[in-house]
């Protein structure tokens, strides 16, 4: 059985020292390059060619990466994605437990992060099937290193809900967080959701947008939430879309009209009024109370 290897000290690539300390069958999680494919690793390159299995979110993307990087595979190449990774984990799992070492690879970047994996992951876990990294690229901390904003403390959201109650009701909870939190969005739906961020967080909240990143057209944004909502509206804007905002300050929330209208507009898409009430005095860091009878004067 041939079996992911890694770099030794003198910096050669030794699978011998991993078939020693992973003996057996194994889960493999493999990074992909988001975008400039000299970002492979050695790592990478030697599970594609090896792996006894490769389990890919698009097997013709896998089969391209791996033409790209000068890679046969060897192995057998299956679909994992999320319309059929219920029944693939299943079988990816009994490969790993008869022996076989099963790279997990998506279309770009880490798997599980906005991507398939969590299910065979947290299954391997249970019941005790080695899983294992290849780590490399990933647009959240590329993006996130770029956008000149705070690194010690961050958060990733992935992307919005797209319903508007569900968007709302998150991004007023997200409105007091004191991290610095990370996006992702495609280009026709960028200005729609800067909008809704400047609503939220107020338009003068520093935000980056990274489009195409380590890609030949790579272009990173920074400015104020209104600054970006105005470069959105007036470009055409193509590409993979990463948004990092800097996060709340922790000054005292005393806009008790602001909260009021928060709780206004999570009433009108359709939540309860004390859900309402309950969701922005969490994200305000206000009593309840307080914001229930200002809620209740203002409509007198």
């Amino acid at each position: 059985m041939v079996r992911a290897g890694r770099w030794g000290i003198a910096g050669a690539y030794d699978e011998g020292m991993a078939d020693a300390e992973n003996p057996g069958g194994r889960i493999v999680l493999a990074a992909t390059p988001i975008g400039n494919l000299s970002d492979a690793s050695e790592h990478l390159r030697h599970l594609l060619a090896t792996a006894d299995v490769v389990a890919a979110e698009d097997t013709r993307r896998a089969h391209h990466l791996a033409q790209g990087l000068g890679v046969r595979i060897t192995g057998k190449v299956v679909s994992h994605h999320e319309h059929n990774e219920r029944e693939s984990t299943r079988e990816l799992l009994d490969a790993a437990r008869d022996g076989a070492v099963v790279a997990v690879v998506t279309d770009a970047g880490m798997p599980l992060v906005s991507d398939p994996g969590y299910r065979l992951v947290s299954t391997a876990a249970r019941e005790d099937v080695p899983v294992t990294c290849a780590p490399g690229p990933s647009a959240v901390t590329t993006a996130l290193a770029l956008s000149g904003l705070p690194t010690d403390r961050f958060a990733f959201e992935g992307f919005l809900p797209r319903k508007e109650g569900e968007r709302s009701r998150l991004l007023t909870e997200l409105s007091r967080d004191a991290r610095t939190l990370v996006f992702f969005e495609s280009p026709h739906r960028l200005a729609a959701t800067l909008s809704s961020l400047r609503e939220a967080f107020g338009a003068d909240r520093p935000a980056c947008v990274a489009r195409e990143l380590t890609k030949l057209h790579e272009e990173v944004v920074r400015d104020s939430l209104e600054g970006l909502l105005e470069w959105a509206g007036s470009k055409d804007i193509r590409g993979e879309i990463v948004i990092v905002t800097a996060g709340a300050t922790s000054e005292p929330d005393t806009d008790t009209a602001g909260q009021v209208a928060d709780v206004e507009v999570l009433v009108a898409s359709g939540t309860r009024l004390k859900e309402a009430v309950a969701t922005v005095a969490a994200a305000r860091g206000v009593p309840k109370r307080e914001l229930y009878e200002a809620v209740l004067a203002s409509r007198q």
